[in-house]
């Protein structure tokens, strides 16, 4: 392998707790009950409107709805993003590790643009990442390829020398569409099942584990 791009959020950052507290908020806002924060592991990762719809009652989504839950979700994000969440352990490990070997790096995240820089800055501030993508207007969110390709264009390496590194079939199918070398990160938020359904060529139950598969 030449280059390495990561996911973010499951993959890098757990990043469960805070979601989930901005996104229960939104709900009580609306009088309504508070989901298990287990079970946003399977309401991410397609970005902030499949969340909203994943997590909110289709009835508070209607005409206007989507747009000011959105909002209020961004906001709440914006003060909470950073409460709870932290590296994986083992993640500071394998990062140095591809460092070490002279790999270039890169991000690529569902999560809106400005929300993906601000976590990469304050909790991933040692490592040098080439691209750091989020969800960003007018560019599809994974599993498209468009933004996974375009890391590799500003890496400069060709797909078929890039590990993708992520934990769901979102990750697994972005990856090979992209003619990426596909990594399911079992310690995330879905499970290995679904991570071989869609795709991945490998899994690892550590970070370091990732290391010998460069």
């Amino acid at each position: 392998m030449k280059a390495v791009i990561f996911d973010l959020d499951g993959t890098l950052l757990d990043t469960l707790d805070d979601i989930a507290l901005c996104a229960n908020t939104v709900r009580a806002d609306l009088g309504l009950s508070p989901h298990p924060v287990d079970a946003y592991r399977h309401f991410v990762g397609d970005g902030l409107r499949e969340l909203l719809t994943r997590a909110m009652p289709a009835r508070v989504l209607r005409g206007n709805g989507m747009r000011l839950r959105a909002l209020r979700f961004r906001r709440l994000y914006a003060q909470h993003a950073l409460d709870e969440t932290r590296p994986y352990p083992g993640i500071a490990r394998m990062l140095d590790g591809v460092v070490r070997r002279g790999l270039p790096m890169a991000v690529v995240s569902n999560k809106p643009q400005r929300f993906t820089e601000i976590c990469v800055k304050r909790l991933l501030p040692r490592w040098r990442f080439e691209v750091v993508r989020g969800a960003r207007t007018g560019i599809p969110l994974k599993p498209d390829p468009t933004a996974p390709l375009a890391a590799a264009r500003k890496m400069r390496v060709q797909p078929a020398d890039i590990l993708y590194l992520g934990d769901t079939s979102v990750d697994m199918k972005a990856a090979n569409a992209a003619g990426m070398f596909a990594v399911g990160a079992l310690w995330g938020f879905r499970d290995a099942d679904e991570l071989r359904r869609f795709g991945a060529r490998v899994l690892i139950k550590k970070p370091r584990d990732l290391l010998p598969l460069l």
